[in-house]
């Protein structure tokens, strides 16, 4: 059957393996040559990609929860949705989560996913407890951060590459409604946004959409959104103050056909940009709002990635150490403006420390950029790689698929003991995507 992932590129023909128990897949990794796991293929390159794909899906069972803790344990094919769904009415929430909540646990484990939190509650396996990983032996191996170390820093943003995640246990957090308190605030310029995020730091959960393609005293201007976890006394209307932990039936409207290239010129990109910063409010504007639309808002809308037309689209996302985020995103934006290179989709966000094995997040800014495939955008971001480089950054493997092993081992300081490990635990190299042939790992 033919397959690709949110970004639509590249699509390939592969065979792909559901499974109920794990005692399902001792066939195939005995039988195929090489394999990769996959879950609800929200990772936008190729890093689930490969002639045989072993799907998650129908292994998504709750196994155990407990409500004086939090602790939940449960099966990888479980989606963050179907979480939130069961507990959120309980009072409480994921720890960490993504733009998006179709990702399911053993996605989030192996990208190590972060959210508009990581500058208090750093990535996913920040809250992971233990991790059961499916070997190419066929032996099941738990880990965790105190039993079997190794695999267990080397699975979580591994990208799949040390087994298939069967089973996770994790800290759900207690929260006191599912509305958030959100502030909205507009920033003239690059320079502004990184004050306001760097003044924003007591708030829980922080990002901003920024505009890459405006220069000189306007360069970077952007909208930022701040929240934090809605207590009673800030439910001031009737129906949040009686339920507090409703989830709402959020609308939805359906792309229903892959979008015409030149709705995506760079001219629309410029007036979209310009009417959206403007559109925001002048002066702080404070407003309660569900979690749906804070966390989530493009889950509105379905099958978003048509937007971008048939080539499929790449999402282009790096990290650079703060102290040179402020040359370095300029620079990249300058870049950008120039190319004519623009994207609807400018993310901005903050992170705080971290310096796991093979996790994309570092202590400074990443800047999240969508563009539409086309015959200029791989050249022209082989130039991005190398400023990225220059100034101490990496890229994110979730969502690459263009990346050189060059840049790969450059960004990743630590991917030489991470491929040793990988090999340690998968001496025949059975776990392998297209991206990770392409990695040398």
């Amino acid at each position: 059957m033919e397959i690709c992932n949110w970004g639509n590129y590249p699509r390939i023909d592969a065979t792909l393996i559901d499974f109920d128990n794990a005692e399902d897949l001792l066939l195939p990794l005995a039988e195929k040559k090489s394999l990769i796991a996959r879950g609800l293929g929200r990772c936008y390159g190729d890093s689930a990609l490969n002639e045989t794909i072993i799907s998650t899906l129908r292994f998504n069972r709750l196994l155990a929860f407990d409500d004086n803790t939090g602790v939940l344990t449960c099966e990888a094919g479980v989606s963050l949705k179907e979480i939130i769904d069961v507990f959120m009415p309980r009072g409480w929430f994921l720890p960490v989560t993504p733009g998006t909540k179709y990702v399911t646990v053993g996605g989030a484990i192996a990208s190590d996913v972060h959210g508009k939190n990581h500058h208090n509650a750093g990535t996913f396996s920040n809250h992971l407890i233990s991790v059961a990983v499916l070997l190419s032996s066929g032996s099941i191996q738990s880990c965790s951060r105190h039993e079997n170390g190794d695999l267990f820093w080397s699975t979580c943003g591994g990208m799949g590459m040390t087994g298939i995640i069967v089973q996770a246990t994790f800290q759900l957090i207690p929260i006191p409604s599912s509305y958030i308190v959100q502030e909205t605030l507009r920033a003239g310029n690059l320079g502004q946004i990184m004050e306001l995020f760097e003044t924003s730091i007591d708030w829980t959960y922080t990002v901003a959409w920024i505009d890459c393609l405006t220069t000189g005293k306007t360069q970077g201007r952007s909208i930022l959104m701040r929240g934090k976890h809605a207590k009673a006394e800030n439910l001031t209307q009737w129906k949040e103050a009686t339920e507090p932990f409703a989830i709402k039936a959020a609308s939805k409207i359906n792309i229903p056909v892959f979008m015409p290239n030149w709705i995506l010129s760079n001219s629309s990109v410029r007036l979209f940009n310009s009417l959206y910063y403007n559109k925001a409010p002048r002066h702080t504007q404070r407003s309660i709002t569900d979690y749906d639309k804070f966390f989530y808002p493009l889950d509105s809308l379905i099958n978003w990635n048509r937007i971008y037309g048939k080539r499929g689209f790449t999402q282009y996302q790096f990290v650079l150490p703060k102290e040179g985020s402020g040359k370095g995103l300029k620079k990249i934006l300058a870049r950008i403006s120039a190319a004519g290179l623009g994207s609807f989709l400018g993310v901005l966000k903050l992170f705080g420390k971290q310096n796991n094995l093979i996790s994309f997040p570092m202590e400074g800014y990443t800047l999240a950029l969508d563009f539409p495939i086309n015959e200029r955008l791989f050249p022209f971001l082989d130039t991005l790689d190398d400023i990225v480089l220059d100034y101490g950054g990496r890229l994110y493997l979730t969502k690459d698929v263009r990346m050189s092993e060059r840049i790969f081992r450059g960004g990743y300081k630590k991917s030489e003991k991470f491929i040793a490990l990988k090999h340690r635990y998968d001496p025949q190299n059975k776990f392998q995507s297209m991206q990770s042939q392409r990695l040398g790992i």
